[in-house]
């Protein structure tokens, strides 16, 4: 009898796959005694959330980053760091550059799924432009960093935190060596500004900054682009005007010149697009405050970038539907051109699923995990951890270092989901039913809708 060939697994599958991989190899590097400070071995929960945390760029962490791990663990975490930013496919790829060899028809259709491009051709060209170009902007961050770290810590040390700090604010992780982030840094003007600028060329996506490139010879963008600039311009501004009206008055800014306190708020208005670093106390937040966090965390960044969450262009794309709806048009129109439906239907799924999915982590957290008994605390607390997890974010009210084993296993979740992306997973589950055409159509009837 000839033996059943085994159908090759779903590029969703691969992906998720792949994922999982670094992680599962991350933690078991993490566990060794040779990570940890005390030289004990890590509980294999704890490094699990670490790798996953920094392989999926969150910031979330069980363990103080600085105080628990050694220099080889803070290593290790950096090379998840950098491969989760940009893609697990920008290491099969790096190696076909130095051995200068061909890369396979699989591996391009990877690096196209992977990479959320249309059609195969240019998927090697624009992985080999990531890799170039994320080299030269956490290069010149680094040298930026530097100019305030190595002056405090050091050449060795200082050079050091200046490569962490710059690879880590680009890939939207959050990790940082200073024990408590930013927030001793609150004065420290060039610090913030650096950060920032890193946060946002990471979180803006590198098909974005490839079109911007081309720009000279095409003379236009696409529409991917546009709406991508219009978001996060128009999330960063309004963010920061929202900062100044909740929190101006409130405890968790600092008390300096209007200059440093503009640079917080502003900071307070990048750091949710995913990055994880902060330089307030989110504890002392007002309720307002708190829920534009935790709006602006939840939309995230922007398609293709190291960032996470719902994603800006998504957003954006439902923004212009309701806006074509409420002008009695039935297609969305934006710039000369109509959105595809396909595309429409797709953010209008994700939203669905990405939101149920916030509910539905929160209600199980919320009778796992206690809240502290604070005045004025509430189910806030949670929301903002799960928000934060799924958009791979990495801000926190105080919860991560408390979380039970269900907690944990259940933000580990979020993280994973956030990074790898709730259509793959799903699709890697069900991939075989995906495969299944279908060559009919139902008669249409009408619902009542509103």
């Amino acid at each position: 009898m000839k033996r059943c060939k085994k159908a090759p697994l779903a590029t969703p599958q691969l992906i998720s796959l792949g994922f999982a991989a670094v992680i599962f190899g991350g933690a078991l590097l993490l566990m060794l005694p040779i990570s940890s400070r005390q030289g004990v071995v890590t509980p294999f929960i704890d490094a699990l959330f670490t790798a996953t945390s920094a392989t999926c760029v969150t910031g979330l962490t069980t363990v103080n980053t600085a105080e628990h791990w050694t220099p080889f663990g803070q290593f290790i975490i950096l090379m998840m760091i950098e491969t989760g930013g940009l893609g697990f496919m920008s290491l099969p790829v790096f190696f076909f550059m130095i051995a200068k060899k061909k890369i396979n028809l699989r591996t391009r259709m990877l690096l196209k799924d992977s990479l959320n491009l249309e059609q195969m051709n240019g998927g090697v060209n624009l992985m080999r432009y990531i890799l170039l170009t994320s080299v030269i902007i956490q290069g010149l961050g680094a040298l930026a960093l530097s100019f305030s770290f190595i002056p405090r810590y050091g050449w060795a040390k200082g050079s050091w935190f200046s490569i962490f700090h710059s690879v880590s604010s680009f890939c939207n992780a959050g990790f940082d060596l200073l024990g408590d982030s930013l927030a001793g840094d609150q004065q420290d003007i060039w610090l913030l500004f650096v950060v920032m600028i890193l946060i946002i060329a990471g979180g803006l996506g590198f098909l974005v900054w490839y079109d911007i490139m081309q720009y000279r010879q095409r003379k236009r963008l696409s529409i991917h682009s546009k709406i991508a600039l219009i978001m996060t311009g128009s999330l960063l501004l309004l963010g920061t005007l929202g900062f100044y009206l909740t929190e101006h008055n409130g405890e968790s800014l600092v008390v300096g010149n209007w200059l440093q306190r503009l640079f917080n708020t502003m900071f307070m208005a990048v750091t949710p697009r995913t990055a994880g670093y902060y330089s307030v106390n989110y504890f002392e937040m007002s309720h307002a405050g708190l829920i534009l966090t935790i709006v602006l965390m939840y939309i995230g960044g922007t398609s293709g970038s190291t960032a996470g969450g719902l994603k800006t262009t998504t957003f954006g794309v439902l923004l212009i539907q309701m806006k074509s709806i409420l002008k009695g048009r039935n297609q969305a129109e934006f710039s000369g051109r109509t959105i595809p439906a396909g595309a429409i239907f797709r953010a209008l799924t994700l939203f669905f699923i990405t939101l149920s999915l916030c509910i539905f982590a929160t209600m199980i957290l919320s009778v796992t995990e206690k809240i502290p008994d604070v005045d004025g605390l509430g189910l806030e607390y949670i929301v903002f951890e799960v928000v934060s997890a799924f958009g791979t974010v990495g801000l926190t009210m105080g919860l991560t270092p408390e979380l039970s084993m269900v907690g944990k296993v259940i933000i580990i979740a979020l993280m994973f989901i956030g990074r790898v992306g709730i259509m793959t997973v799903l699709f890697s589950l069900i991939a075989k039913a995906r495969q299944q055409e279908q060559h009919f159509k139902y008669p249409e009837e009408s619902v009542l809708i509103g």
